[in-house]
């Protein structure tokens, strides 16, 4: 699964699409909503579970539809789970019930975040415009998450050496723990510079971090 960009190519075929719930019930219900697309094919339903990035590696899914439930309070390994996929690389379209849920996976980098009401035609574009590189939010969310506009704007601070490889690993797919890796550092240092480079950015997620950097020419894609 790679890092996805503005220039993601769709893959050819029906879409992959890997369904990630904690209720077995809504598992199945995603899935029913989704048999109806004709370009899209559900390939597994898992739970957040621990070793979910080994998993979901073994269904070469094209996306993760993520349900992050309707409780609130209980979303902390849910939304480790989703931290792992977003360092992973994978295109992630997240459902949510609730503000604090969509503050959450937007600050992770979920691609695409979507209301746990949303219709299956609704959930079926998500998940193709995600596919495609597009960033997505429904309009109720976008108000809450208070989303900056995605054109180009001067840097608040110029990015140092460190922090421009780190970028440039990010754009290449790289995870947390392959960046730290590469550049000999810790994992916790590599999310230090991740930080930096977002709020220099202005930046709200990697994705749009990405976007960002290559409309000021910092990176090319």
């Amino acid at each position: 699964m790679e890092l996805p960009s503005t220039a993601r190519e769709l893959p050819r075929g029906p879409l992959r699409v890997l369904i990630v719930a904690e209720d077995p019930l809504a598992r199945a219900g995603l899935a029913a909503a989704l048999a109806s697309e004709p370009d899209i094919v559900v390939v597994g339903r898992l739970g957040p579970s621990d070793d979910l990035i080994s998993q979901a590696t073994t269904f070469d899914a094209d996306a993760v539809l993520f349900d992050l439930g309707w409780e609130g309070g209980r979303d902390a390994p849910a939304l480790d789970a989703l931290n792992d996929l977003a360092d992973a690389g994978a295109v992630v379209v997240v459902m949510v019930a609730e503000a604090v849920q969509a503050r959450g996976a937007w600050l992770i980098g979920a691609n695409a975040i979507l209301s746990r009401e949303s219709p299956a035609p609704t959930l079926a574009a998500g998940l193709r415009a995600a596919s495609a590189g597009l960033v997505v939010v429904t309009p109720e969310l976008s108000d809450v998450l208070s989303l900056r506009s995605r054109e180009a704007e001067p840097l608040i601070e110029d990015l140092t050496p460190r922090e421009l490889e780190v970028l440039g690993l990010v754009a290449d797919g790289l995870t947390n723990r392959a960046i730290a890796q590469r550049l000999g550092i810790s994992e916790n240092t590599v999310k230090f510079h991740l930080n930096a480079i977002l709020g220099k950015l202005g930046a709200q997620s990697r994705t749009d971090a990405i976007v960002r950097a290559t409309r000021l020419g910092i990176i090319a894609l």
